[in-house]
């Protein structure tokens, strides 16, 4: 399995974004399989405000229609918003979102080791990240 994060996502949709190449490429490279790729309802709600606010609902519709179809959502519930508020107030660290930190827990309940992201906080925390950094 592999996260997806808000990056990734955006990248994808955005071609004048500095990663949506390599970011293309991945995604048309060989499928994980099915439930191979995984996010969760904060990185979708993220994706959604950020490409509405740069992209426009156009690119909204692209990513309910064509994207999310091919990604399982995990929901964040109570025990994990609350572990990760927990953390996000304990880290103390600018950059690092309430989302990122949801993330992270999710991926280690589930037990996923990789990141299609091109946020660096995940290989911060331990995370592989995919495409590796060049």
């Amino acid at each position: 399995m592999i996260f997806v994060d808000t990056s990734a996502f955006y990248a994808l949709l955005d071609g004048d974004d500095a990663e949506h190449s390599r970011g293309l490429k991945l995604w048309k490279g060989e499928p994980p399989g099915e439930g191979g790729l995984v996010t969760t309802n904060y990185v979708v709600l993220e994706s959604v405000a950020l490409l509405q606010s740069r992209l426009g609902m156009p690119a909204v519709r692209v990513f309910r229609d064509a994207i999310l179809p091919l990604v399982r959502i995990e929901w964040i519930d109570e025990v994990v918003h609350a572990q990760a508020v927990g953390a996000f107030t304990a880290a103390d660290r600018g950059g690092l979102s309430l989302v990122d930190l949801s993330s992270f827990e999710t991926m280690r309940r589930l037990g996923i080791r990789s990141a299609f992201t091109f946020d660096r906080h995940f290989s911060r925390y331990g995370f592989e990240t995919v495409p590796w950094r060049q």
